[in-house]
């Protein structure tokens, strides 16, 4: 009978309306206690449109960065160690794939925090596959992308893009995240989408907000300008 059924083992029960919490933190607990057994300090996350074509430069330019990210910053530290500045993304395709090719490139670990969707997102086959997650909560996927993060990189994308930007621009904002570069990659596309004077204009922001991110053209110029806002190269 469903009523004698032991609570972990009933799948009807653990599904239900009630016990949506305890999913909540089952998905905060099995990717957090998979990340701490990989060594996995830090993280340089990466946000993009997952439309992006292999053959885009945004895409050549994303998968150049996470392999100087990889070499540069840390994730190739192992025997024991912990690991920084690991590359991790949203898991999909387009400039979230480039960014995972990247770190594989380098023979380096990347995480990938897939969303399970209407239409199923697969994981790309770059990104390591003992640190590739799978959420049914968008809240406890951001959770996971922004705890660890030491510097965020956001391509050129959509709403999901935007949606996942403006989260980490306002936790900044705000003091709840300090210290963590944002780097905004191809002025002329950022700049064409979003006035982001008018915010200041109208008084919904202040000029100062406007230096919690900055901009960048290349692969290079964006690890350049992560290392100025506080991001550490790998040790020596």
């Amino acid at each position: 009978m469903p009523s004698y059924r032991l609570p972990a083992l009933d799948q009807d029960f653990l599904l239900g309306d009630s016990m949506r919490g305890v999913r909540f933190l089952l998905e905060y607990a099995k990717a957090e206690e998979r990340l701490r057994a990989a060594g996995i300090r830090s993280t340089i996350v990466v946000f993009g449109s997952a439309r992006t074509p292999v053959t885009h430069r945004w895409y050549a330019e994303a998968r150049a960065f996470g392999r100087i990210v990889s070499l540069r910053g840390g994730a190739l530290d192992g025997n024991g160690r912990v690991r920084d500045n690991v590359i991790a993304t949203g898991g999909g395709p387009g400039t979230m794939e480039a960014a995972n090719r990247g770190a594989a490139d380098a023979g380096a670990p990347s995480i990938g925090f897939n969303i399970r969707l209407p239409h199923e997102q697969l994981p790309n086959p770059y990104s390591t596959p003992s640190l590739t997650f799978q959420f049914h909560y968008f809240a406890m996927r951001k959770m996971h992308l922004a705890m660890r993060a030491k510097g965020l990189v956001v391509f050129p994308g959509g709403f999901g893009t935007l949606d996942e930007l403006f989260e980490i621009l306002t936790l900044r904002q705000t003091g709840k995240v300090n210290g963590l570069p944002v780097v905004l990659f191809d002025r002329a596309y950022w700049t064409r989408l979003i006035n982001f004077d008018v915010l200041v204009d109208e008084k919904m922001i202040e000029r100062k907000d406007l230096k919690l991110f900055s901009f960048a053209d290349s692969a290079e110029e964006i690890w350049r300008q992560l290392v100025k806002g506080g991001v550490k190269t790998r040790r020596r």
